[in-house]
């Protein structure tokens, strides 16, 4: 996950090393997942990402909890998303889908993998303008959709439509249009949530609402039931909540001094 980390000195290397470890098994996890489809196993490289996110999403909280952050774990983590979180997808979605639109002609075949390696690059630019952007921005949002997030939007379609009975080559141009799309969204300037609770100093980010907790526990519930079409429907929301909250902003009532 694209989280910060606090610069602190660590107390004890043995520790250390356990944040880094887990950002390792998250890129191992984003690395199997390309092996996975170049094997035609979608499924298995859809779920192989989804475990490359937990795995983000925890590495940078066991570094605060443990006071080991770092420069250098701000960095590699960076590196292990746009394996994970960029080319794992691209590369997915392209020996899911993506290959097949040769069958349409050599121009668009191209288009194709212009289409793949466009998503690689706009992980890489939205990776990086967040690195810059870390200390300067409010923590609440993120500007333009987190690379994670855009990997679950892109994995979760791959997943269900495998539940369905849809094959990539019939959905190959939806394919194109969800990749493209997932890719512009991540270098946008839409703001999403962060899910980082208040703007007040004083309030820890992990300290969640009552309500949130009882929310968890109902997706969790649902995603045993129907995982690939929950997430699915989740990530959905998630990436369209950015362009409907700036079309809010935009139209929303200007509030009047008194």
């Amino acid at each position: 996950m694209e989280t910060q980390y606090n610069q602190k000195t660590p107390r004890n290397r043995h520790i250390y090393l356990l944040p880094n470890l887990l950002t390792t098994c998250g890129m191992f996890a984003g690395f199997y997942a390309i092996l996975a489809a170049a094997s035609g196993r979608f499924e298995v490289a859809s779920i192989a990402i989804f475990i490359a996110a937990v795995f983000d999403g925890i590495d940078g909280r066991v570094a605060r909890l443990t006071g080991t952050s770092s420069e250098f774990g701000v960095q590699y983590d960076s590196l292990a998303d746009l394996v994970s979180f960029g080319m794992a997808p691209a590369l997915v979605m392209y020996h899911w889908a993506l290959h097949s639109m040769k069958m349409d002609g050599s121009l668009l075949g191209k288009v194709g993998w212009a289409a793949a390696f466009l998503y690689t690059a706009c992980a890489a630019l939205r990776l990086a303008r967040f690195n810059t952007q870390v200390g300067s921005v409010d923590k609440r949002w993120f500007i333009g959709l987190n690379s994670p997030s855009s990997a679950g939007m892109m994995m979760s379609f791959v997943w269900a439509m495998n539940e369905f009975g849809w094959k990539g080559v019939e959905l190959r141009y939806a394919a194109l249009v969800l990749t493209v799309v997932c890719a512009l969204l991540m270098v946008s300037r839409f703001k999403y949530t962060s899910f980082k609770g208040s703007s007040q100093p004083k309030e820890r980010e992990d300290r969640v609402p009552f309500k949130a907790a009882l929310l968890v526990v109902a997706v969790l519930v649902a995603l045993f039931i129907d995982p690939p079409r929950v997430l699915l429907l989740i990530a959905g929301a998630y990436a369209l909540s950015g362009p409907l909250y700036g079309l809010w902003q935009k139209v929303k009532p200007k509030t009047q001094s008194p």
